[in-house]
């Protein structure tokens, strides 16, 4: 396998921004509650304003990307990231939630097209059969930039005066954003660009895809997966803030969010050397078996051993969306832009299952509510389950021939 490490290392810096600001979601729900007395579903709007523009621009992006490719799509998607978190800012100083909102809404667009953009770029960094390892490696980078966060977040949202001063890391990243766009723009970055004959419509995606099982399975369980991610995370410090559970501070929680990230990067980039021995069906299926056992300790259990039940489903978190996507778009061909786009719709479980995990938290608690993941990841299963099948009949079919 051979790639193309500076290209594939530019890619992952911009992964290392995304991944900081999907976390800021995680810190921005409990702190934000605090701050505009919130409920948990009320809260959740968060999430929702960041999920739902995976349904509505992931196809004019793939559009986009098929007229100007990857490299000016990266550079777009850094400047508009670095454009919605300065709206942070006004947001602040007139202390409007509607307002955060519109900045994340803005931001997510950004961040689903460096997800539309950059994944299927890695891919293509290097030969086909490094694909698997390509895109685990860039992911591996959004998992640092989730691990950095937790903690550096909380500390400036938070400060020395106990005041909630939600702009200051979201001006910390437009500046960063920024920066990383003007080098994407004077680098040597491929200007590949995907070779697409026809038009983009989510009716011709939807009916070109029944070709490809592993594809339209893979949207479907991408849908659960994102569900069960953004409840996971984004209700992470709440849960450990519960008096029922840990009763641990706002900043205690943080540091343990940190650790579950921590743990889902480093065994994100272990995880690599593991496709050599098993099929990347098998691993999602054992990765997703072990999310749920957690999951359900994690909401039926009371005991010290909760908050390290947690920082575990970082383990099992992490490899999970970078081989759903790369089992989804394996062996597509021309229709690698399209199945890429259609992934990323999928995204907006997202913004589905929050608030449903919201209302549960609001009515019983939120140690309960942690049952809604794990009934996503049961799903993810089931699908590790057939592509690790269908890659067996492959190999047999090779060997017959």
């Amino acid at each position: 396998m051979k790639h193309q490490w500076k290209s594939l290392f530019l890619v992952a810096s911009v992964f290392l921004f995304a991944g900081s600001i999907i976390c800021m979601n995680d810190i921005l729900l409990p702190s934000l509650k605090d701050l505009f007395h919130l409920t948990y579903v009320q809260a959740t709007s968060i999430q929702q304003s960041f999920y739902l523009v995976y349904l509505i621009f992931p196809i004019p992006i793939a559009f986009f990307i098929s007229r100007y490719g990857y490299k000016v799509g990266l550079i777009t998607a850094m400047a508009i990231c670095s454009l919605g978190c300065s709206l942070f800012i006004p947001a602040y100083l007139i202390s409007s939630y509607a307002l955060v909102l519109i900045a994340l809404f803005m931001v997510s667009i950004g961040v689903t097209l460096i997800n539309v953009a950059a994944n299927p770029l890695a891919a293509m960094l290097g030969t086909p059969e490094g694909a698997f390892v390509r895109i685990n490696f860039v992911q591996v980078f959004s998992r640092i930039g989730f691990s950095l966060t937790p903690i550096l977040g909380t500390r400036l949202i938070y400060g020395e005066g106990g005041g909630i001063s939600f702009y200051r890391p979201y001006m910390t990243l437009g500046i960063g954003t920024l920066l990383i766009a003007v080098i994407i723009f004077f680098s040597l970055l491929p200007a590949f660009k995907p070779a697409m004959t026809q038009g983009f419509s989510l009716l011709r995606i939807l009916k070109e895809a029944k070709r490809y099982p592993q594809l339209v399975w893979g949207a479907v369980v991408m849908f659960f997966y994102m569900g069960a991610e953004a409840c996971t995370a984004g209700f992470f410090i709440n849960y450990l803030k519960d008096s029922n559970v840990s009763g641990f501070t706002a900043g205690k929680a943080a540091e343990f969010l940190t650790y579950y990230y921590i743990v889902a990067s480093v065994v994100g980039l272990l995880s690599i050397y593991l496709f050599k021995f098993f099929s990347p069906g098998k691993l999602l299926a054992i990765f997703g078996a072990g999310m749920v056992t957690l999951l359900l300790l994690c909401a039926l259990t009371h005991s010290s051993w909760n908050p390290y039940y947690m920082v575990g489903l970082g383990v099992c978190i992490s490899l999970v969306f970078p081989t759903i996507f790369s089992l989804g778009i394996e062996g597509i061909g021309a229709f690698t832009e399209k199945g890429s786009a259609l992934l990323n719709i999928a995204i907006v479980g997202g913004a589905v299952f929050p608030p449903i995990q919201g209302g549960i938290a609001d009515a019983f608690g939120v140690q309960i509510s942690y049952l809604v993941p794990c009934f996503c990841f049961l799903l993810i299963i089931i699908y590790g389950l057939f592509c690790h099948q269908r890659s067996i009949a492959s190999r047999r079919r090779v060997q017959m021939a």
